[in-house]
């Protein structure tokens, strides 16, 4: 569905280390943003100040000659988009069932909508990035955790109650790790950013050859995916095995959205996957162990295009389509 009104919204993507802050017009034009820390260890109310703060830093910058139509909001944790209700976010401490709609809508005196931070990436790159013209496909974002976004006949999958797309809470390995969510053995404790770099540290400690303590400086919390990757390349034989093991965990998880939601395209973005083809193209053949012949040869695998401000256009893009729905 085409984005129709024509004037500017406000779009916020609200992270566990900045937040970022932005007047879009309908098209996915940025006229002006403005970036700067979310200080989430000092609470709530100080990270609901600072996203006021941020969000008249961009509005003035934008020297608007109309009011924005509205504001839009998404964040890292499951969130009730109905309500505006954001649950439990792992990187902000003390947010448990937050009404953050109503609480920036009453600030702001614009009407407020709230949304996941990977279901707005995945309407970002519908729209903007890799995936225009697609009607049927799935965002992954791979980095400290895994989260998606579903997207069915052109338009986001938001479940009953607006909870779906936690593809990362998939469990491949029954009886596995315990998951921060309550659960065990989920797809993201095998296949994230933060799960290979545990994996690494435990390795290390237990005396397990690598040069990996070497490039951390002889600092084993330093090691994380980049560092392994960096030893990938160089040779580092536990860093290949942990990639290896890695791509084979992500495969799994790629086959399983495979086959439930046979897509068109399944998009990857998030700072693990810009560890690119030494983990992306084994973990896109071996989908094809873990998946229907004839689902995956209707599947193309492709790269996310949008980067850092894919969360503020997709979030744009919701609050466009919301306000034309409600229009109409």
């Amino acid at each position: 569905m085409p984005i129709k009104r024509e004037q500017a919204v406000i779009s916020v993507d609200l992270g566990g280390s900045k937040i970022l802050s932005a007047v879009i017009g309908a098209q996915g034009t940025i006229i002006a943003r403005d970036l700067r820390p979310t200080e989430a260890r000092r609470g709530v109310e100080v990270v609901f100040r600072n996203v006021l703060d941020s969000v008249s830093a961009a509005v003035i910058k934008a020297e608007l000659s109309l009011k924005p139509a509205a504001l839009g909001i998404c964040v890292p944790s499951i969130a009730n988009s109905n309500a505006g209700i954001v649950y439990h976010p792992s990187n902000l401490p003390g947010w448990e069932n937050v009404p953050l709609g109503n609480m920036l809508q009453k600030a702001t005196g614009l009407k407020t909508f709230v949304m996941n931070d990977a279901n707005a990436a995945a309407l970002g790159e519908l729209y903007f990035g890799a995936a225009i013209g697609i009607r049927n496909c799935v965002y992954v974002t791979i980095s400290t955790g895994i989260g998606g976004g579903i997207i069915i006949d052109g338009k986001l999958y938001e479940g009953h109650t607006g909870l779906a797309g936690e593809v990362g809470h998939m469990v491949v390995e029954p009886h596995g790790i315990p998951c921060g969510c309550g659960s065990s053995g989920c797809w993201e404790r095998y296949a994230s950013g933060s799960a290979i770099a545990l994996k690494a540290k435990t390795a290390v400690n237990a005396g397990k050859k690598t040069n990996l303590l070497k490039l951390a400086g002889g600092n084993v919390e330093k090691i994380d995916a980049n560092l392994i990757h960096a030893a990938a390349l160089q040779g580092d034989k536990l860093a290949k095995e942990l990639i290896a093991e890695s791509a084979r965990y992500l495969a799994i998880g790629f086959g399983n959205l495979i086959n439930i939601f046979n897509p068109q395209m399944i998009i990857v973005g998030g700072g693990y996957a810009r560890m690119g083809k030494v983990l992306l193209q084994p973990a896109f053949k071996l989908a094809a162990r873990y998946s229907f012949p004839e689902a995956f040869a209707a599947n193309r695998f492709r790269l996310a295009k949008l980067g850092g401000n894919s969360g503020i256009r997709g979030t744009a893009a919701y609050v466009f389509n919301e306000l034309a729905d409600t229009r109409n």
